[in-house]
């Protein structure tokens, strides 16, 4: 869902929404699969999945009603590419994942402690959402997105480390602190980022927080104390939960890039911009006529 967004509205604000013969808006579905293939291209994984949201509603606003009330509804032109992209995938062979309740962070989060227990397997996770990023570890990198495509910064565990003075896990406790706009959870207020990345890094935890209050200043001291209760719901909000119940095997998403099967699926489905992509990254100089 990430990607469908970050390409739509990468086009839509010139108004390019790319309406294919039947009328059907595709700019975020072409802008999600060039992200997708481009990665694939740079990752050549031996297997691939892709984990969606399912709905609005999850666990998450069971205990807090007010995560992500502040996001607005999709734009019209966005609403019948949510389907498309499904379908697109599911006639690409590449495994769709999605668990009503739970949100695509937690599929992907339960996937990786699942298969991270096959000491043969390297994990990469594509995203946007810097949420994932608590998952790194020795065995799980998170490729993250920057601005256009194919532009990736690569987060493997000693990588976070060197930038953040911490580990991946404990972005949670940062995030409980802080809050997330975004996500519509305030954490502690009075406390940004700068405070509450510096507060883990002294006292590592929440529970170190609370462990040497005497030493924390009267005015965190306060914060802590006012907004206790938010803190530790939002410490719950702000975990990716790896216990998703999926039925799922490994062999499901076994895929490759198979040039010659896939240009006919794309043409059927009018992704000029997909196919372009496609030649590109193939290096082919194939000159089959496509009617886009």
């Amino acid at each position: 869902m990430a990607l469908l967004f970050r390409a739509f509205f990468a086009t839509a604000v010139q108004r390019n929404f790319m309406i294919n013969s039947q009328g059907v808006p595709t700019n975020a579905v072409q802008g999600y699969l060039k992200h997708l293939l481009t990665a694939v291209d740079h990752v050549q994984p031996t297997h691939l999945a892709i984990c969606w949201d399912m709905g609005s509603v999850t666990f998450r606003n069971e205990m807090y009603e007010g995560y992500k009330a502040n996001r607005q509804a999709p734009p019209v032109e966005m609403a019948p590419q949510f389907d498309l992209a499904k379908d697109v995938t599911t006639e690409l062979g590449i495994l769709n994942i999605g668990v009503k309740g739970f949100e695509a962070d937690d599929c992907i989060g339960t996937l990786c402690q699942e298969l991270k227990q096959d000491e043969d397997l390297v994990l990469t996770v594509l995203t946007g959402d810097r949420d994932l990023l608590q998952i790194v570890d020795d065995k799980v990198s998170v490729l993250l997105l920057q601005k256009g495509i194919g532009n990736y910064f690569h987060y493997t565990r000693a990588a976070y480390v060197d930038e953040f003075q911490l580990e991946p896990k404990q972005l949670i406790d940062v995030k409980a602190l802080m809050g997330d706009p975004s996500d519509g959870y305030p954490g502690v207020k009075g406390i940004g980022e700068k405070t509450a990345y510096k507060l883990i890094r002294n006292y590592e935890t929440i529970e170190g927080l609370f462990a040497n209050f005497n030493q924390l200043t009267p005015t965190i001291q306060k914060k802590l104390e006012q907004d206790k209760e938010m803190l530790h719901l939002s410490r719950k909000l702000a975990t990716i939960h790896c216990n998703v119940p999926l039925d799922f095997y490994l062999d499901q998403a076994e895929w490759q890039l198979d040039l010659n099967k896939i240009l006919p699926l794309i043409e059927g489905y009018e992704l000029k911009s997909v196919r372009n992509t496609l030649l590109k990254l193939n290096n082919t100089t194939t000159q089959t006529s496509l009617s886009l």
